[in-house]
This record gives structure tokens, sequence and C-alpha cells, in this order.
């Protein structure tokens, strides 16, 4: 029984003539020579270099068109923004001066109704006229029509027999707006129904039902 040498490795047996390539030979056929195994090719390699920072500009590129987006859209709100502001002054700026206007216009229209507009003034005074208008300017301010407190301003209180809600019977003082801002209201005489009153429609109802209906012809 033969013990084997620790660290020594067994080799083949090769003739004592054998030239170096036998020896290859036949270590080969033992199966003692180890191969080396395929190497990774190298354009590989470089095609997973390339796809990573592909990903890398990708992913700054998405980042940048973000940053780009978020600023258009503040810079659109900030346009909206300075636009609603300066049609919002203009508007104050328009409305300031028309309202320092209104006693002007007031005085023209009782000149009017005293037949003292003739001549050069009323001239001059159609000419105001006319440029409040471009403005915007726009009276109001009608008799009969109902009284609304949210335009009317009733100066006068009094009661009819002929009216069934509360209605301006008298226009004191025209009220003036700027587009949809009122910028006087019209100063009114309104009158009410009579206290315990029916409304006329009613009192014609009720006496077509005492006379047997309308009268047919």
């Amino acid at each position: 029984m033969t013990e084997e040498t620790p660290g020594f490795e067994e080799k083949p047996d090769v003739p004592s003539g054998a030239t170096p390539e036998d020896a290859a030979s036949k270590a080969a056929e033992s199966g003692s020579v180890k191969e080396p195994g395929p190497a990774a090719p190298a354009g590989d390699v470089a095609q997973v270099a390339l796809t990573a920072q592909l990903d890398q500009v990708r992913t700054a590129l998405n980042e940048r068109t973000a940053d780009l987006q978020r600023l258009q859209a503040e810079y659109q709100n900030y346009r909206r923004r300075v636009e609603r502001d300066r049609v919002t002054v203009k508007e104050i700026a328009v409305a300031s001066l028309l309202t320092e206007l209104l006693p002007v216009l007031d005085d023209i229209g009782r000149a009017r109704d005293h037949d003292e507009l003739v001549g050069g003034f009323k001239s001059v005074a159609e000419s105001l006229e006319t440029v409040a208008a471009k403005l915007g300017l726009q009276q109001f301010g009608k008799e009969g029509e109902p009284f609304d407190p949210t335009i009317h301003e009733a100066l006068m209180h009094s009661y009819a027999p002929d009216v069934t809600e509360t209605t301006c019977v008298a226009i004191l003082q025209p009220g003036y707006r700027f587009g949809e801002r009122t910028i006087r209201p019209a100063r009114v005489a309104v009158a009410e129904p009579q206290p315990g009153a029916q409304p006329r429609a009613a009192d014609e109802q009720a006496k077509d039902e005492e006379s047997g209906g309308p009268d047919e012809g």
C-alpha cells in the first residue's frame, strides 16, 4: 500500500526522451491541465456602459423638461396677473375721473331742464357728455320702475293708490354706473301701496266675480 505525499500533484508518466510538446499532450490527455474559461467580449462591456450613460442623460433631460414646464406655467400666471392688475388699475382711474365729473353733469342736466342749455355752452356740454359716454359712463333711473335698494336711494316716501309695489315716482338725481360698478345710485322719490289696500288687479277680479264674469260682446 503506497502513501501519497501531501503537497505534490501526480504527474503523468513521460518517457525520458520525450519533448515538451509530448509532455503537454500527455497532460492534456490525463486532464491535469485546465483550459481557461471563455472571457466576456469587449463589445458587451462597452454596450452596458453606454446604456448606463444613456439612462443618466434621459433622467437629466426629464428633470430639465419638468423645470422648464414649471417656469413656463409660472410665467403665464405672472402675465395674466399683471394684465388683470393693469385692467383693474385703469378701471379705478377712469371711475375716479368720472366720479369727479358727476357734479358738472348734474349742472348740465339742470340747465337742460330749465331750457338754459343754449349757445356755446350747449356745444361744450354735449361734447363733455359724449366723452363721458365713450369712457363707459351710463346714466340710469326712470320714473315708474320698481324700487331697487341696490341701485336706488330713496330721498322721499309717500303712499299711492295706483301702485302695487314700491315704485320710483320721481327721479331727483339720476344714477350713474361704469361697467358693472355703480358710481352713484339714483336718488328718487318712492311711493308704496296704501296700507290695507288690495292691488288693483285683485279689485278688478273681485268686481268681475260680483258681476258674473267679464262682459261678452
